[in-house]
């Protein structure tokens, strides 16, 4: 494509951004000043509409962009929007307030997200189920009752309060957390042999009933922790765009975003990039919302990731300015990420 026909292509996708309107060769002749006539650039639109970058939605309409040529805008022609100090102190001083677990940093996360692109947010909250145990404590609660903690390497946290006997000392639980500790400490579920659990259990003979109960914490913690979990915020931004004022639309895309499993499908995928991958309407493979695409990009923890977010709006998104604020979020979730999960320590 010749610098021509890019000018005419960038600035029909910027017009209908803004207008949701279709574009005609005055508008841009007018708004854009390309130094071309109306006539020329009519030709280059039909150009433009053969080569398939553009479509007419209806007869006598002006154009709107394909998705074939969105792709080629968020490719080569798309200049990232700097965000405002004010949006990036926004986002900075939300993962700087105190927080008290993982869950509430993905609720600001996706509360974030919606309000700095009017869009709906996706976020799939940490996938841990591959830790290895860094930390196992019982602690004494009163008579007949004990606390069982289980840390993760990743900083993952379980507990859940237990029933002991009641001539189970203080002593006792740190000596069943310390045997436990030694035995399990670096080992993740998977790699945990039935020798191993042999020697726990001969050398813990005595407290088998409270060993019982450890390892099903750890079991159903590790099962629940390595399911993918959706939160969603600003979904009515969404509904608010002029391409989901159809009823139907809007029925079958609430229907969609109620499904777990496909949402977490439409969030992951072998063509995820290393940073911000954009997938635009059929690109997500899921008929149901072939007039959206998505922005997304993983969060990670040491490096390696754990989670995606992601914006979800129509394929008219403005991809300069989401881009950006995904890519801003994600690099101070990984941050908070890190630091919670470095620093928890019973």
């Amino acid at each position: 494509m010749d610098a021509r026909k890019q000018d005419i292509l960038l600035a029909i996708i910027m017009d209908y951004i803004a207008t949701a309107e279709p574009v005609g060769s005055r508008t841009i002749a007018r708004k854009y000043r390309l130094g071309i006539s109306p006539a020329t650039i009519r030709n280059e639109m039909a150009d433009l509409e053969e080569m398939g970058y553009i479509e007419q939605p209806h007869t006598s309409a002006g154009r709107i962009p394909s998705e074939t040529g969105y792709r080629y805008y968020v490719d080569y022609l798309m200049k990232r929007e700097e965000l405002s100090p004010e949006e990036e102190k926004l986002i900075r001083e939300s993962y700087q307030a105190k927080v008290k677990d993982v869950g509430q940093v993905i609720q600001r996360t996706g509360q974030l997200l919606s309000q700095l692109t009017n869009y709906a947010a996706v976020v799939m909250t940490p996938r841990l189920g591959t830790g290895a145990f860094k930390h196992i404590r019982l602690m004494e609660m009163g008579p007949g009752q004990a606390m069982l903690v289980v840390i993760m390497d990743n900083g993952t946290l379980k507990h859940r309060i237990v029933d002991v006997p009641e001539s189970i000392t203080g002593q006792d639980l740190d000596y069943i957390s310390n045997v436990l500790n030694a035995k399990l400490q670096g080992f993740t579920m998977e790699s945990i042999k039935l020798t191993l659990l042999k020697e726990i259990y001969s050398e813990l003979a005595r407290h088998k009933n409270i060993l019982d109960l450890a390892l099903e914490l750890i079991r159903d913690g590790l099962s629940g922790m390595a399911e993918d979990k959706i939160y969603l915020g600003g979904v009515f931004n969404i509904l608010n765009q002029p391409e989901f004022h159809n009823v139907e639309k809007v029925k079958t895309l609430l229907s969609l975003l109620e499904q777990e499993d496909l949402v977490c499908n439409l969030m992951s995928g072998p063509d995820l990039q290393e940073n911000v991958t954009v997938r635009i309407g059929n690109e997500m493979h899921c008929r149901q919302i072939i007039d959206c695409s998505m922005v997304i990009a993983p969060y990670r923890v040491r490096g390696t990731p754990v989670g995606t977010i992601g914006v979800l709006g129509p394929t008219r998104m403005d991809y300069a300015k989401v881009v950006s604020v995904v890519e801003c979020m994600t690099k101070n979730l990984s941050r908070v990420m890190e630091k919670m999960f470095g620093c928890r320590e019973i």
